[in-house]
């Protein structure tokens, strides 16, 4: 009996008709819906995080998979797993898998970052990125949506949950690259060495020369000695065009 052939289509089917697909570059689309796209800061994280080739990775609270699929672009790692908690978030990304070729080293699951060890083996990983909800509960006005809730406010899960779920699935010496607001900097450093993953590497990233940073980049090593650097700031505009490093970072996506 042929096995049949499960479509990218077929996948989607019953989240609506806001899905569009968006290029990455090097052959590579994704789809994304209105309550699952990405940003500027995803794609920053995703270089930030310095994946090396060997590194078997996860992107925690991976949405529409962007992490992943950049990094697919980029034969960046041996394998990347992507963990999100949305059910049409996991759909998009595996729905992008298939219409990119159903890589075997490319896994997407649904899951809870509280407790992502049901799906995820403790120590097994040497690369973990996440880019979470920027916001804490309660804080500022709160978004209508519940999409939005999640993405924008720890409605889901909270800093610590995301600390604490990356030093589990970390191999000893693995690395935990994050983004957040420049606010929050002082819970990520002390959440971090809480968790045995010392802060090591440092970046703000602002809009313009001279202008207050929007985002910052943080990357702990599990078991790390003691030694933080600090990368000078990346500025994403000069004159109203993208700075040539801004450019370089996104190499062959245009979209930001």
């Amino acid at each position: 009996m042929a096995q049949s052939i499960i479509k990218a289509e077929d996948i989607l089917s019953g989240f609506g008709e806001n899905i569009s697909l968006e290029p990455l570059g090097n052959g590579i689309e994704i789809f994304v819906s209105k309550n699952h796209t990405f940003g500027t800061d995803a794609v920053l994280l995703s270089h930030f995080a310095n994946p090396k080739r060997s590194d078997k990775a996860v992107d925690l609270g991976t949405g529409c998979g962007i992490i992943p699929f950049l990094w697919l672009r980029d034969r960046a790692v041996a394998s990347a797993t992507g963990l999100e908690i949305s059910p049409e978030g996991v759909a998009l990304a595996n729905a992008s898998k298939i219409k990119n070729g159903n890589p075997d080293n490319l896994t997407f699951f649904e899951g809870d970052i509280k407790d992502p060890f049901e799906l995820l083996k403790k120590g097994e990983y040497t690369l973990v990125t996440c880019n979470p909800p920027y916001k804490a509960a309660g804080a500022g006005i709160i978004s209508e949506s519940a999409a939005d809730k999640k993405a924008r406010h720890e409605t889901a899960c909270e800093l610590k949950d995301v600390i604490s779920a990356a030093a589990g699935l970390l191999k000893f010496g693995g690395r935990f690259a994050i983004c957040q607001r420049p606010e929050r900097l002082s819970e990520i450093i002390s959440l971090m060495t809480e968790y045995k993953l010392e802060p090591k590497k440092l970046r703000l990233v602002c809009k313009c020369e001279g202008s207050e940073p929007w985002l910052v980049l943080v990357e702990g090593r599990l078991g790390g000695g003691k030694g933080m650097r600090i990368i000078p700031n990346l500025n994403l505009y000069k004159n109203g065009e993208l700075t040539e490093e801004m450019l370089k970072i996104q190499g062959v996506y245009t979209r930001c």
